[in-house]
C-alpha cells in the first residue's frame, strides 16, 4: 500500500481540484509517462475487444499533437509478479499501432537501465509501450523502489486508467509522488460523470446490480440506501438474496456464507423504506448450453436440479416499469448468464428499456458493457459508459480512490 497519497476527500469527490492536461503545458520534448488500461479481453493471441484502448485515444492524439515523447504503462491479466509469455504485450501494442495510424515501439521490459537508454532515444511525437507492469510483483506492492525506478522514465505522469484507479500500485499511485501527475480526459470525464449521482442525482432514482458476487455489491448497495427510490437486483447476485429469504435455490449459484449479509441489506432497506426488488421468476435450466431447453418459472415452483440462470418475464416487466417511472439509473452487472443466448433476455430487455429511456443512464462494469456490445446496442444510447467496473462501484460508494487522490491540486 502506497502511503503519502492521499488528501482531502471532498475535493476528490467534487472532481472541481484535479490536475487535468489544461495544467500541463508546453509538452514539446517532455517525457510523458502515462498509465492506461489496456487489460483488453483477449483470443487467440489477439485482441478480442478494443473498447478500452478506443477509449484513450483521445488523450494520447493530445499528447502526440504536442509533440511528446509518450511512454505508456499498462498490465494485462494477473500473472502474479512473473513473466507469463501468454500476456506480454505486443499484440496490445500492434492494435494501438493501427488505431493511432503511428508506429507503436513495444520494449520488452518497464523498468532499468536498457529501457531508460531506448526512451532517451525518443523523438517528439513518438510512442513507446513498456511491457506488463504486473510482470514484477512490486507493482501491486507499490513498493516505493519499483516507484522511483518508473519515474525515472518520465518528466510528468499522466493517469488515464480509471479502471485501475481504486487500485494503490505502483503505475497508479506511487510513481505520482516523484512527477508532477495530471488526469487524463478519460479520469477526468468519469470524476466528471459519476459525481454527480454521489451529490445531486435527479429522482426517482433507481440502482439496477447484478452479477455473482456479494462482496464486490456490499458497498455500492449500502451506499446508496441512503441514495436510491428503487433497488432491483438481478444475476446470481439475486440467488444470495433469493436464498436468504428462504427460497429453494435448486443448484443454482449462490453464496451461502453471505446469506447474513443479505437478510442485513434487506433489513436496513425495509427500515429506510427503500424498495428492493427481487426477481419473482426465473429462467432455468439444467445445463449450461446454447442449446438448452429453459423454462420460465415462479420462484416457489423451482427445486431439485433446476439452475437459475436469468431473470424471467414477469420480473423484466416489472423492472422495466420501474425504469420507465425513474429520472436516474444506474446499472452495474449483467441480470442473468447474459454470454448464452438461451439466458441472454433478461439482460437484453433492461439493455433495450434503458437505451430507449428518458431518464439519465448510467453503466459500468466489464461485463455490463460486454453485454451491451454483444447486444449491439451503441454506447451513445446512454447518458454514461464508465470504463471501471471496481473503481466505479469503489467511486460509488463513496470511497477514497487512490489513484485519483495522487492526481489532486
Amino acid at each position: 500500500m502506497c502511503r503519502g497519497v492521499a488528501r482531502s476527500a471532498e475535493s476528490v469527490i467534487v472532481g472541481t481540484m484535479l490536475r487535468t492536461l489544461s495544467h500541463l503545458k508546453n509538452l514539446k520534448g517532455k517525457r510523458v509517462l502515462i498509465r492506461v488500461d489496456f487489460n483488453v479481453p483477449m483470443k487467440a493471441g489477439s485482441v478480442a475487444d478494443d473498447t478500452r484502448i478506443r477509449e484513450t485515444l483521445p488523450t494520447l492524439k493530445y499528447l502526440l499533437k504536442g509533440k511528446a515523447h509518450v511512454i505508456i504503462m499498462t498490465h494485462l491479466g494477473r500473472p502474479d509478479g512473473k513473466v507469463v509469455p501468454g500476456l506480454r504485450l505486443n499484440p496490445i501494442a500492434t492494435r494501438l499501432q493501427k488505431l493511432l495510424g503511428k508506429p507503436v515501439k513495444k520494449l520488452n521490459e518497464c523498468i532499468g537501465p536498457a529501457i531508460e537508454k531506448e526512451i532517451s532515444k525518443m523523438k517528439d511525437g513518438s510512442v513507446v509501450m513498456l511491457e506488463n507492469v504486473r510482470f514484477h510483483e512490486e507493482e501491486e506492492a507499490c513498493d516505493v523502489g519499483f516507484s522511483k525506478d518508473l519515474a525515472k522514465l518520465g518528466d510528468v505522469y499522466v493517469n488515464d486508467a480509471f479502471g485501475t484507479c481504486h487500485r494503490a500500485h505502483s503505475s497508479t499511485a506511487g510513481v505520482a509522488k516523484y512527477l508532477p501527475s495530471y488526469a487524463g480526459f478519460l479520469v477526468e470525464r468519469e470524476v466528471k460523470f459519476l459525481t454527480p449521482l454521489l451529490t445531486k442525482p435527479k429522482k426517482p432514482l433507481t440502482l439496477i446490480v447484478g452479477g455473482a458476487k456479494v462482496d464486490t455489491k456490499i458497498g455500492i448497495l449500502k451506499n446508496f440506501l441512503g441514495k436510491a427510490n428503487y433497488i432491483l437486483i438481478g444475476g446470481a447476485l439475486a440467488n444470495t438474496f433469493l436464498a436468504a429469504e428462504g427460497f429453494d435455490m435448486g443448484t443454482s449459484l449462490y453464496e451461502k456464507d453471505k446469506l447474513e449479509i443479505a437478510r442485513d441489506i434487506l433489513l436496513e432497506a425495509q427500515k429506510k423504506r427503500i424498495k428492493v426488488l427481487m426477481p419473482v421468476d426465473a429462467i432455468v435450466a439444467d445445463e449450461i448450453l446454447e442449446n438448452a431447453t429453459t423454462l420460465d418459472l415462479p420462484l416457489e415452483d423451482i427445486e431439485g436440479n433446476m439452475k437459475i440462470l436469468d431473470i424471467g418475464n414477469i420480473t423484466r416487466l416489472n423492472y422495466i416499469s420501474i425504469i420507465k417511472k425513474s429520472k436516474t439509473v444506474i446499472w452495474n452487472g449483467p441480470l442473468g448468464l447474459h454470454e448464452a443466448k438461451p439466458f441472454a433476455g433478461g439482460s437484453k430487455a433492461i439493455a433495450k428499456a434503458l437505451a430507449a429511456s428518458k431518464a439519465a443512464t448510467y453503466l459500468g462494469g466489464g461485463d455490463t458493457i460486454d453485454a451491451i456490445n454483444r447486444f449491439k446496442i451503441s454506447p451513445k444510447k446512454f447518458t454514461f459508459v464508465s470504463t471501471g467496473g471496481g473503481a466505479m462501484l469503489k467511486f460509488m460508494e463513496g470511497k477514497k480512490l487512490p489513484g485519483i487522490q495522487a492526481l489532486e491540486r
